[in-house]
């Protein structure tokens, strides 16, 4: 069993006026261990005015821990298979949007990665097999009820 801590801290800002919503949803975001940074809320959410700007949303860093969790099981169970990464990108795009109880909610995380190979290169059916795989490793896509998929992207050698 592990414990998984995160530490948020905002700070209304003189002159803002929180009664009627306006003030910034600029805050920071400290891993234990690890790094510190900021956080906003969406500007798709707040609008530009109250986001910060630089800053990253809860919706990016959902999508980004999907990829990165699936990134690192893929690895892992390809490594087991017998292949070589040699590197694995991933261009992650999440979709927010009303659920079927109707809340808002992301509702799907795309995976598209490009992956390169040293040796021996995967067939499609492994491939699919080893994202299969990582998909059923991955801790964050068992966590949560947001559909994942892998689109197909090409291959290296």
């Amino acid at each position: 069993m592990a414990l998984y801590r995160a530490n948020i801290d905002w700070v209304l800002e003189d002159g803002e006026d929180f009664p009627n919503g306006r003030y910034g949803r600029g805050h920071s975001v400290m891993f234990e261990p690890g790094p510190r940074v900021r956080g906003t809320a969406s500007a798709h959410v707040v609008g530009n005015k109250w986001a910060e700007e630089g800053a990253v949303d809860p919706e990016q860093m959902l999508v980004a821990s999907i990829s990165a969790c699936h990134m690192l099981s893929f690895l892992h169970v390809a490594r087991l298979a017998g292949f070589v990464v040699t590197r694995y990108r991933d261009e992650a795009e999440g979709l927010m949007e009303k659920n079927p109880e109707g809340r808002i909610a992301v509702t799907r995380v795309a995976l598209r990665p490009t992956i390169d190979w040293a040796g021996r290169t995967p067939d499609p059916a492994e491939l699919d097999h080893l994202h299969h795989e990582a998909h059923e490793a991955c801790f964050i896509a068992n966590s949560v009820k947001t559909e994942i998929v892998v689109e197909p992207c090409p291959t290296s050698a």
